[in-house]
């Protein structure tokens, strides 16, 4: 462990913190994701928002003053001080109650639920629980729990962790070629200024990645558009996904799923058909 910063105890204030914020169903940023998906009929604005593009709403802010050197802003603030590096949206697990429509102001409420210290092969982990609940005049629409880990950096000339096999067995299936337009297109849209995602000296001297790493959100929106492409009949009422192994523009990959009864497994596989993310989600 780094330092006494990284015990739960440290934090112990910030669970429970919560942060209130307020937007607009607006059309442009539905006209670009339709666009960055390549959508054929772009042309055609949805009624309802399509599952997980409520991430195209209520975006980080932060003043250019206040950006770290890694991009991402400065420790503190809703998101506790955790020193570690390298900081990744681990996964969540999120509840469709209503879909949200179009023109429509929306209100999320987020609270830290939970902070945790582990120890994992490449070092300290801390992860953080955040609690996300998004309403509409008629009240809560989704309910996310998004989970972030904070990490060490590897050790110079450690081993790369073993990789695991991804299933073989899917019913629908799409290859993504994540080049830099698209990760900058994704980032432009979700206002994500991580540099790991678009500057490439950084992500491979910096964070020792060996090349532009695929944003974790969208990893999991192209599962969830493969699914509703291949299924449109069927209605999403949660959906969950973990990031197991990272995937980066050097190669194409894809994205996978199985309808198994009133669910779909879903899940990533990298170019060595290793596991990249593995997800579910709940249909009728």
């Amino acid at each position: 462990m780094h330092t006494s910063l990284e015990s739960p105890a440290s934090f112990e204030a910030w669970v429970g913190r919560s942060d209130e914020r307020t937007d607009l169903i607006t059309q442009a940023p539905v006209r670009l994701m339709q666009a960055t998906l390549d959508i054929a009929d772009a042309g055609a604005l949805p009624s309802q928002l399509p599952p997980l593009w409520h991430w195209l709403y209520f975006l980080p802010s932060e003043r250019q003053s206040n950006i770290g050197p890694d991009g991402h802003p400065t420790r503190g603030g809703f998101l506790p001080p955790i020193m570690l590096p390298r900081r990744m949206w681990a996964g969540g697990q999120l509840q469709f109650l209503r879909p949200l429509a179009m023109g429509e102001p929306i209100q999320r409420i987020s609270t830290i639920k939970s902070i945790q210290s582990k120890s994992g092969r490449s070092g300290g982990l801390v992860f953080v629980t955040v609690l996300h609940q998004i309403s509409d005049a008629q009240g809560i629409a989704i309910r996310e729990e998004q989970n972030i880990v904070y990490r060490d950096a590897p050790a110079a000339g450690a081993p790369a962790p073993q990789p695991i096999a991804a299933p073989a067995d899917e019913q629908f299936c799409h290859t993504v070629r994540p080049d830099p337009v698209l990760l900058m297109r994704y980032s432009a849209l979700t206002f994500n200024s991580h540099r790991i995602h678009y500057d490439r000296p950084y992500a491979m001297q910096e964070e020792g990645y060996p090349g532009l790493v695929v944003h974790g959100p969208l990893i999991a929106t192209l599962l969830m558009e493969e699914l509703c492409r291949t299924h449109p009949e069927k209605a999403i009422r949660s959906f969950e996904f973990k990031a197991v192994s990272p995937l980066f523009d050097t190669a194409p990959f894809t994205v996978n799923g199985k309808l198994e009864g009133g669910a779909a497994r879903l899940w990533a596989r990298g170019p060595e058909g290793q596991l990249a993310m593995q997800a579910s989600a709940e249909i009728e």
